[in-house]
């Protein structure tokens, strides 16, 4: 059974940073395309950004461009967000996913979910 635990979220002021992990069990991270999301209450899942299963290519959404980077280390199954330059509009729960084809924005992609951490940017 796979399972993605996420943490590091927390309550932050603007222009801060989080680290975020998500720890994947049950399947070897290096079979498994790794995305981030987020939800902010009143609105639908947002795509933040996706990692190939090698770590080369990334893709970030124009929002958080810049000030987020993603990366993962298969020998350890963990996958990490890097927040930096938080702003309030960043407020939301941050899921991580595991998806066992190429990826995409789109969360209907994805296999796996993680439970979400909250991450709150006070202004």
């Amino acid at each position: 059974q796979v399972q993605l635990v996420e943490s590091g979220g927390g309550l932050v002021q603007a222009g801060g940073s989080l680290r975020l992990s998500c720890a994947v069990s049950g399947r070897s991270l290096s079979t498994c395309t790794m995305g981030w999301f987020r939800q902010a209450p009143g609105k639908e899942r947002e795509f933040v950004v996706v990692i190939n299963r090698n770590g080369i290519s990334t893709f970030y959404a124009d929002s958080v461009k810049g000030r987020f980077t993603i990366s993962r280390d298969n020998a350890k199954n963990t996958v990490y967000l890097q927040m930096n330059s938080l702003k309030p509009e960043d407020t939301a729960v941050y899921y991580c996913a595991a998806d066992l084809g190429d990826g995409s924005t789109w969360y209907g992609d994805y296999d796996y979910w993680g439970q979400g951490t909250q991450v709150t940017v006070s202004s």
